[in-house]
């Protein structure tokens, strides 16, 4: 199932690419075809995963570079366990939102959504895999599709801010390359189960220097200050479709990269610099709600939101502990589908008024109620509502953090007072007020794709903020096996 998870979209990608060019109208009927198949397989492997059963499930293994490098064997292997089959879930899901999102797309379609789809296949393998090299193909893979989407139908500086997207994750990727080579030459093995089953205890290199070569990479992808400065740009001149992607799985990357890899396989530097993390995360999210305040741009404004939210889950990292851990989880799915959703509706909004700034728009709840409403609803689920799914990763966030850094956490408290701050004056502003004649002629949300995106991602919302244990369960058993290693430590 994994490995079939991760085909389907490169398939549709390869037929969509076939198409001659006066029916490549139809390349968005093969995109949506292949990512809900997709979508229907992480289904079942969420359903058949068994959080009762310790280790990896669904592993597909076989030797692909043998002898390989210095004489290791380099696998393809791929599995999940409770960790990933969230994030391959909602993988599948705002995959089916993002090409939903781009029916109107009309310049060169059929490369539209072959990169698309490829995005997908890439950040499958990324969750998917469990050799460190094979990781490394994948994670470089990404780059590719999300450089030409931002850059080909991108608006504003499209190519600067992918080609400043790409400069940011090289750097860091290069780093992370060095780290798992030494981490592999030293442990005997590029597989990631038996690198953290016998962490290495002596390398070429100091391993604090190795374990914050991998975390630059995966805290430039989270990303949190001060490496943060590529998403905002990436964001705003992006197509909504590739916003709803880059928000709500390719940050995740970063997250998962640390619980992953980082925590497990150098758990001893982890502890060692657990508090210059927490650091950092408290900072990030008071920054980022902040600036996330100041700004004028609608979809910036979201994108510097992410920055803040996503140092809930470096909060939660910090903690190494099982709640805390589990909360910075919970925090990545979560977010992925209520960002994905604001920029869904920030795409409606943009598609339909042909800007962005804040400050031309008022009233528009009088001519587009039903995106007014589903706009707010993300809102206060981002902001943690109770009975949202924010609520509960921020709360459990919080609670696991809360012992080991304090006065990070009170900052993170801190930063939640100020998104329902920005969240419901933004709101305010944009959709109440006196209307403005010249948004007379405006409509409401009116195609079935429309409703489609906005429904599935709204039931999303509401099922995990009121049965939280539907993926909290998952999360717990892919979480303690991390936990317990510190725990040992301890």
């Amino acid at each position: 199932m994994p490995t079939l998870f991760l085909l389907l979209p490169a398939v549709g990608a390869l037929l969509a690419l076939m198409l001659p060019r006066h029916r490549e109208h139809e390349a968005r009927w093969i995109a949506l075809i292949f990512s809900t198949l997709a979508f229907a397989v992480s289904i079942i492997i969420f359903i058949w995963f068994d959080p009762d059963t310790p280790g990896y499930q669904m592993v597909d293994q076989f030797a692909w570079i043998n002898p390989g490098l210095g004489g290791f064997e380099v696998q393809y292997i791929v599995g999940v366990d409770g960790l990933s089959a969230p994030l391959v879930l909602l993988l599948g899901l705002l995959t089916v939102v993002a090409v939903l999102v781009s029916f109107s797309v009309e310049h060169r379609v059929k490369e539209y959504f072959a990169y698309l789809l490829l995005l997908e296949t890439a950040v499958a393998g990324v969750f998917l895999s469990l050799d460190l090299i094979q990781f490394f193909l994948f994670w470089e893979l990404e780059l590719l599709p999300m450089y030409m989407l931002i850059s080909g139908w991108g608006s504003g500086r499209a190519r600067y801010s992918a080609m400043k997207f790409l400069i940011y994750t090289l750097a860091g990727s290069a780093f992370m390359l060095v780290g798992f080579l030494v981490l592999g030459l030293e442990g005997g093995t590029f597989e990631i189960e038996a690198l953290t089953q016998a962490p290495p205890q002596d390398a070429l290199v100091p391993l604090s220097l190795v374990f914050w070569a991998i975390m630059l990479a995966f805290l430039v992808k989270l990303p949190v200050f001060p490496v943060h400065t590529w998403l905002p740009d990436a964001h705003t001149d992006a197509p909504t479709a590739v916003s709803v992607m880059l928000a709500g799985v390719l940050l995740k990357m970063g997250g998962y990269g640390i619980l992953r890899i980082a925590l497990p396989i150098l758990p001893e530097q982890a502890h060692d610099f657990r508090v210059i993390l927490a650091a950092i995360a408290g900072f990030s999210v008071v920054y980022g709600a902040v600036i996330t305040l100041q700004q004028r741009d609608l979809k910036r404004l979201v994108a510097y939101s992410s920055v803040s939210h996503m140092g809930y889950v470096l909060l939660g990292v910090a903690a190494l502990g099982a709640v805390g851990l589990s909360g910075a989880a919970l925090q990545m799915f979560t977010h992925g589908t209520i960002t994905g959703l604001l920029f869904v509706m920030v795409g409606l909004v943009y598609e339909r008024t042909h800007t962005r700034e804040i400050s031309e728009m008022s009233g528009l709840m009088h001519r587009m109620p039903l995106i007014g409403t589903v706009m707010l609803i993300a809102g206060l689920a981002s902001l943690g509502l109770p009975g949202m799914s924010g609520f509960v990763a921020e709360l459990t966030t919080f609670l696991g953090a809360f012992d080991a850094h304090p006065a990070a956490t009170i900052a993170g408290i801190f930063g939640v007072v100020l998104a329902a701050g920005y969240i419901l004056w933004t709101v305010q502003r944009v959709f109440h007020g006196p209307p403005d004649e010249k948004w007379a002629q405006l409509t409401d949300a009116n195609r079935w794709w429309e409703y489609t995106a906005m429904g599935s991602l709204v039931v999303s919302i509401l099922l995990i903020g009121i049965f939280p244990q539907l993926i909290t369960r998952s999360i717990e058993s892919g979480i303690e096996p991390i936990a317990r290693i510190f725990e040992a430590s301890a």
